[in-house]
């Protein structure tokens, strides 16, 4: 089970991603509050045997995951579909290492009728009924970074999303980062550090490492290269999309490095 950082179209470790796409991995059992790119690229590239998230979609201009939306009308992989918000408890019951969390609002809707991670028990102490969400325990979360040094210590610019808390739901952690940064610079900035390096498996230095995502204070996101992707449709295109991206210069920013 991989739980992948950032939100949407901002900060997501994309280089990761890919390298995934190209080594082939399959059965993928993926974790996410609100996906994207990163979730229609894997679908697209058949990798994925289950996602658990709480919204998949590109924002604005860009609508619907047409990848993931194929492969689940299809019935090719399961999607477990959850609200953003029970995703999060469902990562805090991890972190807290208990097997579920409750959950409010739950009663509203098809959730609990629809999907079995989801149960409605008496609260023992009001006797009202209390909705539970079964505990998420990724088995490795990647998460991208503007800053980290060589220890794992990771600090992340502007929103965090729910990476903060996957760092501490899942049993081992692979931080990818814009910048690799001498340990002295994380000792004078110890209250700035996100994700300490003693949690940390591996650090992986990929500069425009979430491209073509956003990265807050070094990118935005690139344009082309989303509208590109979108409008692959046979799987050798995609393949080629995947295997060239980090090669070519679809944003004007720069040739990208390998990884």
């Amino acid at each position: 089970m991989l739980a992948i950082g950032e939100n949407v179209l901002h900060r997501a470790p994309m280089a990761f991603i890919r390298e995934l796409a190209r080594r082939k991995k399959s059965k993928l059992s993926l974790v996410k509050t609100a996906g994207a790119h990163d979730i229609d690229l894997l679908y697209a590239v058949g990798a994925v045997k289950t996602v658990t998230a709480g919204f998949v979609s590109y924002e604005t201009v860009y609508g619907l995951p047409k990848h993931y939306r194929k492969a689940v009308e299809s019935g090719e992989v399961k999607t477990n579909e959850h609200a953003c918000y029970t995703v999060i408890s469902a990562l805090r019951g991890a972190q807290a290492n208990v097997p579920f969390m409750p959950v409010q609002g739950m009663q509203y809707g098809d959730l609990i009728k629809y999907n079995d991670y989801f149960v409605v028990v008496e609260d023992p102490f009001t006797k009202e009924p209390v909705t539970l969400v079964q505990s998420i325990f990724p088995d490795v979360a990647i998460i991208h970074v503007q800053e980290c040094d060589e220890q794992g210590n990771a600090i992340i610019y502007g929103p965090k999303f729910e990476d903060v808390l996957m760092s501490r739901a899942a049993k081992r952690i692979i931080i990818t980062t814009e910048q690799i940064v001498p340990r002295y610079k994380t000792k004078q900035n110890n209250e700035r550090i996100d994700i300490p390096g003693f949690l940390v498996e591996a650090v992986v230095h990929v500069p425009k490492g979430a491209l073509p995502t956003s990265c807050y204070k070094k990118y935005e996101l690139d344009d082309k290269a989303l509208r590109t992707f979108i409008g692959l449709k046979e799987k050798a295109e995609i393949n080629q999309f995947i295997s060239s991206y980090d090669l070519q210069d679809y944003s004007g920013q720069g040739r990208k490095r390998s990884w």
